[in-house]
């Protein structure tokens, strides 16, 4: 889609902002009355431009106080297909991403657990089980901060149309 104008742009940065503002408050930000407004979210996520909303969720709130970023190389390429690992560790509810990369490890994932002892026991007993998990190396998170990189975040991005 290459026909957005200035007014989808705003809505998609008020969409960034905070994805669970209604078109009737997107329309009175742009604007727009609640119907227009809805009519351009519509066409937006029907054109693919909108994928879908997420909830975040605070891990640590909920009793997952350790987050590791564990990178796998698979063991066997030729034995065991990109998908069955893919399915298979996505089945883990520890598991929040699986992400598949290129370099030295085929696949990085983001693994929540209560405290260390019990991310032993994810890794025992369900990552390192998984057919075709070889190589693994761990990376606790200490903390975290949303900074944007060198070309900002989506909104600042967003708030610059493309011409």
């Amino acid at each position: 889609m290459t026909d957005l104008d200035d007014t989808d742009f705003a809505i998609l940065r008020l969409l960034a902002q905070d994805a669970g503002q209604g078109a009737g408050a997107i329309g009175r930000a742009c604007g727009l009355s609640q119907p227009a407004a809805w009519r351009r979210i519509k066409r937006l996520r029907d054109a693919g431009v909108i994928r879908g909303q997420r909830l975040v969720l605070d891990a640590e709130k909920l009793g997952f106080g350790v987050t590791v970023f564990l990178g796998v190389k698979l063991a066997t390429k030729g034995r065991v297909s990109l998908d069955d690992f893919e399915r298979a560790v996505s089945a883990i509810p520890e598991v929040q991403t699986v992400e598949h990369v290129l370099g030295l490890y085929d696949y990085r994932l983001r693994v929540v657990a209560r405290d260390l002892p019990d991310f032993e026991r994810v890794l025992r007993r369900r990552i390192m089980t998984l057919p075709g998990a070889g190589e693994v190396e761990a990376n606790v998170l200490l903390s975290e901060e949303r900074r944007p990189g060198p070309l900002g975040s989506i909104s600042e991005l967003l708030a610059v149309p493309p011409r």
